[in-house]
């Protein structure tokens, strides 16, 4: 079923406009009909790749706001206006058009940067991908060759999350960060990925010590198909990715110490907060199985996560925990040490804190 959209955008996207259906839209919270924007939600997108409105790998990216938060020509009534700004411009321009319905505000929970407080949006940008996806067998393999403390986490929490695995995107669109070392003609058809500070001197020409992006992003590669210079991508990596590579990273493998990480690989034991199922274990699990299709690691042990008393995460700005200085002057460290040893941490659970001082009283 196609539906006549309200604005005079897109309309030549074929396979776009149609009324679909999914579970995540419920009739409890709010109207129970939900507009799917493919690439400005993690839902929208996934919804409208399985139902054939966009291709997941061919296609361009229909994306009408600019990096500043600003509608692009593509919009061409609002082009220019800040996004959260033009709410009142978009109920003028739909009561003139006579397609307002109904006018109304509604409360609802809404993203906001932790940093600066301020509201945010999804916005597909152009990203580089590890396929993870074509991955996933191996790394339950993988993961099945390990022991784990508990061992529900392993079995439940984190296989379940590696069956369900997606493509990872490891570029940041940021200034700071290890520069992705990929150079690029303009029209994207030749890559030239860099091995090494010795590999790009002998394509570039140019020697250098330092490969922070004030200096490698001036650095130009000649093309060999006639394509003129080859520059750099923008994007750094993730730093997951970093902290994934850390087995090798640390000894300078491959160019140096081979006896070392080899000694030391995959490390007899690790240990971590049962929040790293979805972050240092995996990525270690990724770039491990990747390159060597073996465990980064033989042993894990996973520990809960202590909590302010609110059950949220411990914050200075919010004070929702009390000083835990408190429990070691009035009470000792080894009436703690007892307590924490025998607590739902250990065993893989979230724990309250103020809860940790009542029961160390009582230790």
């Amino acid at each position: 079923m196609h539906y006549t959209p309200l604005f005079p955008y897109f309309t030549t996207v074929k396979t776009a406009f149609r009324v679909l259906c999914d579970d995540y839209v419920t009739e409890d919270n709010g109207t129970g009909i939900v507009h799917q924007a493919p690439f400005f939600g993690e839902d929208d997108y996934r919804v409208c790749v399985t139902n054939g409105v966009i291709n997941k790998d061919v296609g361009p990216v229909i994306c009408p706001i600019d990096a500043q938060c600003r509608f692009t020509d593509e919009v061409k009534d609002f082009q220019g206006q800040n996004v959260k700004d033009t709410d009142k411009s978009i109920i003028k321009y739909l009561k003139e058009a006579k397609r307002l319905v109904h006018q109304s505000v509604m409360k609802h929970s809404y993203p906001f940067c932790w940093r600066s407080d301020t509201p945010l949006i999804y916005r597909a940008v152009p990203s580089w991908f590890i396929r993870v996806e074509d991955m996933v067998d191996r790394l339950l393999a993988n993961n099945s060759k390990t022991y784990w403390v508990p061992d529900f986490v392993k079995e439940k929490r984190f296989a379940n999350w590696l069956r369900d695995a997606r493509d990872w995107a490891i570029s940041r669109n940021r200034y700071w960060g290890n520069p992705i070392p990929l150079w690029i003609s303009d029209d994207g058809h030749e890559i030239v990925c860099v091995s090494s500070i010795e590999e790009l001197k002998q394509l570039s020409g140019v020697s250098v010590d330092d490969i922070h992006r004030e200096i490698i992003d001036e650095i130009t590669i000649p093309s060999r198909l006639g394509k003129g210079l080859l520059r750099r991508v923008p994007e750094v990596f993730d730093c997951w990715f970093e902290s994934g590579s850390m087995p090798y990273a640390q000894v300078h493998y491959p160019f140096d110490g081979y006896q070392t990480f080899m000694d030391a690989f995959p490390a007899d034991f690790i240990a971590e907060g049962i929040d790293q199922t979805r972050g240092w274990f995996y990525t270690l699990l990724v770039i491990s199985t990747a390159l060597f299709d073996q465990p980064p690691f033989k042993n894990l042990i996973v520990n809960g996560i202590v909590l302010g008393s609110d059950g949220k995460k411990m914050s200075k700005k919010d004070k929702n925990y009390p000083d835990p200085t408190i429990i070691c002057d009035q009470y000792g460290a080894d009436a703690l040490r007892l307590y924490l040893i025998t607590s739902l941490a250990v065993r893989g659970e979230s724990l309250r804190f103020n809860k940790a001082v009542e029961i160390t009283n009582n230790v």
